[in-house]
C-alpha cells in the first residue's frame, strides 16, 4: 500500500481467491473506463436476430403473393429472419397440402437469400414455416 499512496496510483485486488491473493498498482478509473470499453466492443460485434411474420392465405392471388415474396426478399436481403404463416379458415384445414405447395414454392423462389430453418408444420389452424437468410 505504501507503494501504492507513494506513486499517486490505487492498489487493485485481482484475484482474491489465489494464495496470497494477486494485487497490483494501477490508476483504478483508467482500468474500469478499459474494462467499460472491451465491454463495449464486444457489444457492437454481436447481432440481434429479428424475425419478421408473413401471413398468407391458400387462395392467395397471382399479384398479392409477388407483393408478399417481395416483403419475405425485404427481410432475408436485411438479414432478419422471416415466420411465413398460412391462415386456414372454414374447410380449408381439409386441404392443408395446398398450404404446403405454397410455402415451398415461395421457399424455391426466394432460395437464393433464404433457406428453410423449420419445415412447414401445421399447428392448428395455421401452418408455419421460418425462412433464414443465407450466410
Amino acid at each position: 500500500m505504501d507503494i501504492a499512496i507513494a506513486a499517486g496510483l490505487d492498489l487493485v485486488e485481482i484475484a482474491p481467491e489465489a494464495d496470497p491473493p494477486v494485487c497490483r498498482v494501477l490508476d483504478y478509473s483508467k482500468y474500469k473506463y478499459e474494462l467499460e470499453q472491451k465491454a463495449k466492443q464486444a457489444r457492437k460485434h454481436q447481432s440481434t436476430i429479428v424475425v419478421k411474420e408473413i401471413k398468407l392465405r391458400p387462395k392467395i392471388g397471382y399479384h398479392d403473393y409477388m407483393t408478399k415474396r417481395g416483403h419475405v426478399e425485404r427481410f432475408l436481403t436485411k438479414k432478419d429472419k422471416v415466420k411465413v404463416t398460412i391462415m386456414f379458415r372454414g374447410r380449408e384445414v381439409v386441404h392443408p397440402k395446398k398450404g404446403e405447395e405454397l410455402l415451398r414454392r415461395l421457399a424455391e423462389d426466394v432460395a437464393e437469400l433464404g433457406v428453410i430453418e423449420s419445415q412447414p408444420n401445421l399447428d392448428g389452424r395455421n401452418m408455419v414455416m421460418v425462412l433464414s437468410p443465407v450466410k
